[in-house]
């Protein structure tokens, strides 16, 4: 299938999906499971998958990162009333550009995809570093025709850096499913969905009191708060499941351009022969709508 009947199969059935996501890195990947698991009758979720970080104030090495992000999904799933199976990612980050990394999540999604096909694919959403969708890919490269990766990770093109957390990471992950993958979304983090902030005041007024995950998730984002500021948070990762919701383009708009690669200098490579479905505006307000009156529903 090409993107356009991509499109039409993701907007007329319901979607099977796995979610990769270092869900204690930041305060957004909270936001984005929430919000996945409220579209019961649109996504089937087959697994959490913990991805590795490394961020000097909560985690001192990737393994470190993705345990922590392990026992946070499994702290959402109980806030959430919801049952889904949790597997640990990487513990490393890629060696190299041809040699996984063996984990428990790169194993599932090796196998798991298997049941999938070119016109009836598994959607693949990573909201991290891209470790562990890369190992899956290295350990059964079959399935890179049954997959559509879709993924928050790198900067707007027009910027010409490559510095972006998720990118920066595992650069060598990044180009194994950039180069393996037959169908990739993008999601520039900076000049793209860096424009999707809200405020405690708003959260306040949607989220506060409404319920157990409400609260904690306005207490997570409130942690990070400085009084005396105008202050806004980037809520990114929503802007990943909201891509799968995007009928219409009610939340995002995208277009088809060649890829971008980066490379090990911090910047990108053309790719001419290669195209990616990537995402070039997303429409603030009508997405946080949606997000807060899905998230007072639980």
């Amino acid at each position: 299938m090409d993107f356009t009947q991509i499109k039409k199969f993701r907007d007329d059935n319901v979607l099977d999906m796995v979610l990769d996501t270092d869900t204690f890195n930041e305060v957004d990947d909270q936001f984005a499971i929430g919000y996945m698991l409220q579209y019961t009758k649109k996504f089937h979720v087959r697994a959490l998958y913990a991805a590795p970080f490394v961020n000097g104030t909560l985690s001192n090495s990737p393994g470190e990162g993705m345990q922590k992000s392990f026992d946070e999904i499994e702290k959402l799933l109980r806030l959430t009333g919801r049952c889904i199976p949790v597997y640990r990612g990487s513990q490393r980050w890629l060696p190299d550009e041809n040699t996984p990394v063996q984990s428990d999540a790169a194993k599932h999604l090796a196998l798991l995809a298997e049941n999938y096909s070119p016109e009836r694919p598994l959607f693949v959403v990573a909201i991290g570093a891209i470790t562990n969708i890369a190992s899956a890919l290295l350990l059964n490269p079959r399935i890179a025709k049954n997959i559509v990766v879709v993924w928050l990770g790198g900067t707007a093109y027009h910027i010409g850096s490559t510095y972006e957390f998720n990118m920066i990471q595992d650069v060598a992950a990044v180009r194994t499913v950039f180069t393996l993958a037959e169908k990739i979304v993008q999601l520039p983090c900076e000049g793209i969905v860096s424009e999707f902030v809200t405020t405690t005041h708003e959260l306040d007024y949607w989220l506060q009191g409404k319920n157990a995950l409400c609260d904690y998730l306005c207490s997570i984002v409130k942690r990070h708060s400085v009084d005396g500021t105008a202050w806004s948070r980037v809520i990114w990762d929503v802007t990943a499941i909201a891509w799968l919701l995007n009928r219409d383009d009610r939340f995002l708009q995208d277009c088809i351009v060649p890829i971008q690669m980066p490379n090990y200098r911090g910047g990108y490579d053309a790719v001419p022969d290669k195209k990616v479905c990537y995402v070039k505006k997303v429409y603030r307000d009508a997405l946080y709508t949606d997000l807060f009156t899905r998230l007072q529903e639980y």
